[in-house]
């Protein structure tokens, strides 16, 4: 292989696009005055290029970088069901189907109820998720009172009024899922088969009403590396 300068491996990798005149590379200049001509700002691109090296390595300490991560992203799946908790792969395909029919009722009365002003009060968990109280919600609203709940079940146990009300928010939540609402159901489903694996006994009034928002959340809303295996 023949040695090809320094100069001429620079030049093949940056090819001028501009005729330039030679000039003595080791002149100085003052960069606080203006170049006067097209031909004198040229020749001093020329100089600044020839005083930088031909290759730079940055010097990266590793500890600083790790030191800097602010952001963790989970992307892990739910836990698997304990043996026999599982439900089957029609049970799941039926509550998908009637599910499906409860949201286009919501779709229907919500014209009805849009124009009626919500009592900020009613969303506390205390309070039924009735018709009359969802179906007014815009998305700004479902997805903050997801949060909520879905912040609040995180530290607290599964209850009845509270699956209510995740019911009613899925109910509501509207496709293509904004990024906020994705990340809140995968969250909702995760807790839920938390909470699955504490429960002592497969007959547990709570089990079913988990597997049906771990069903929800990964078979209606294309959440599928959270779906339970079939039983």
């Amino acid at each position: 292989m023949a040695w090809v300068p320094a100069e001429s491996a620079v030049e093949e990798l940056m090819p001028r696009l501009l005729p330039v005149d030679p000039c003595d590379l080791t002149e100085s200049f003052d960069p606080s005055v203006p170049p006067r001509t097209p031909q004198e700002y040229l020749k001093r691109v020329q100089i600044e290029a020839a005083q930088c090296p031909d290759v730079v390595v940055a010097q990266i300490d590793p500890k600083k970088l790790k030191r800097k991560q602010s952001v963790n992203v989970s992307l892990s799946g739910c836990q698997p069901a304990p043996e026999g908790y599982s439900p089957t792969l029609q049970w799941q395909q039926q509550q998908v189907a009637q599910f499906s029919v409860v949201r286009q009722s919501v779709n229907r009365h919500r014209s009805h109820w849009k124009s009626q002003q919500l009592d900020s009060n009613v969303t506390m968990i205390g309070f039924p998720p009735l018709l009359s109280i969802v179906s007014r919600m815009n998305q700004a609203t479902v997805t903050s009172v997801l949060e909520y709940l879905s912040n609040w079940f995180g530290e607290r146990d599964f209850t009845p009024e509270l699956g209510r009300w995740l019911y009613a928010l899925l109910a509501c939540l509207e496709k293509p899922l904004l990024p906020e609402a994705h990340s809140l159901i995968r969250q909702l489903a995760r807790r839920c088969s938390e909470v699955r694996l504490l429960v002592d006994s497969k007959d547990d009034e709570r089990v079913p009403a988990l597997n049906l928002l771990i069903c929800l959340v990964s078979r209606y809303f294309d959440q599928r590396d959270l779906a339970d295996e079939p039983s």
